[in-house]
């Protein structure tokens, strides 16, 4: 009796073990990987005019730090890359609708994110740091300063920017716009008091065009890992994309990349005004 059992146990377990092998065959098919490879073609989601992630040259190309991730990464696929730019709030929309197929766009992997979409390890670590109008050179010299109803704090709208100013200094009044760009020259004009942002936006802006109207208070005060989006249930694209991320950070292109984009300035004049 005891050795039928085992053999009903044994048989069982091959029977689950092939019908578990078959749901893995599956799954693996259904990869994007394998739409990618078909297509021959990459399709990236970001927005332009996120300084220096992603930006639109003088002669209308796409150039950044997060492009240029994006081109080692078609060019491991074997594939062309196929820059799509997008309203930031239409990206997570557009992964989840088969327009493109992963994005990279300076996003901050967020808990309420990754319940809409599968976040690869990050590639680099940020935080929000604060740009205020000249003015207030000297008397505020720390954000939470400007808990009170007396500043007019802005951000980009549907950003960590703006989740950090509502969590952090819900005394101030708010406003969003739809540009960085936009929103920074609000303070440096002088209609806000500050400007909340992604601290390498903030550096690269205030080096254009803080002179004589901004202080930057470069301290970062949140801890933001920026990540590629795909679309969950796909564990070959995440596999190939960790490692794909592993391989750049150890080979030396991710340095290149880092220090080209990230710790000089010599793009500058490469940028659309």
């Amino acid at each position: 009796m005891k050795k039928v059992l085992a053999c009903l146990w044994l048989i069982a377990a091959m029977l689950l073990g092939t019908v578990a092998q078959a749901a893995d065959t599956d799954l693996a098919k259904k990869s994007t990987i394998n739409e990618i490879l078909a297509r021959k073609e990459l399709r990236v989601g970001f927005d332009s005019g996120y300084m220096p992630f992603e930006m639109t040259d003088k002669n209308g190309n796409y150039i950044g730090f997060d492009l240029d991730l994006a081109r080692e990464l078609a060019k491991s696929m074997g594939v062309k890359l196929v820059p799509v730019n997008i309203d930031f709030d239409g990206i997570i929309p557009a992964l989840l609708t088969g327009k493109i197929d992963v994005i990279i766009s300076g996003m901050t992997l967020t808990q309420e994110r990754n319940l809409k979409i599968g976040f690869t390890d990050p590639y680099i670590q940020i935080g929000q740091s604060v740009l205020l109008n000249k003015k207030h050179e000297g008397t505020i010299t720390s954000w939470q300063q400007l808990n009170d109803l007396k500043f007019l704090v802005i951000s980009r709208q549907g950003t960590t920017g703006e989740e950090a100013v509502k969590r952090n200094m819900p005394k101030a009044q708010f406003k969003t716009f739809e540009k960085e760009a936009d929103g920074a020259l609000e303070v440096a004009n002088g209609r806000a008091d500050a400007w909340v942002y992604d601290m390498p936006f903030n550096i690269v802006f205030f080096a254009e065009h803080g002179g004589g109207k901004l202080v930057h208070l470069d301290t970062p005060f949140t801890y933001e890992p920026l990540a590629m989006g795909i679309r969950q249930g796909d564990p070959d694209f995440m596999n190939f994309l960790n490692n794909f991320l592993r391989q750049v950070k150890a080979d030396g292109r991710y340095d290149r990349m880092y220090n080209k984009w990230i710790k000089s300035t010599d793009w500058f004049g490469q940028t659309q005004r």
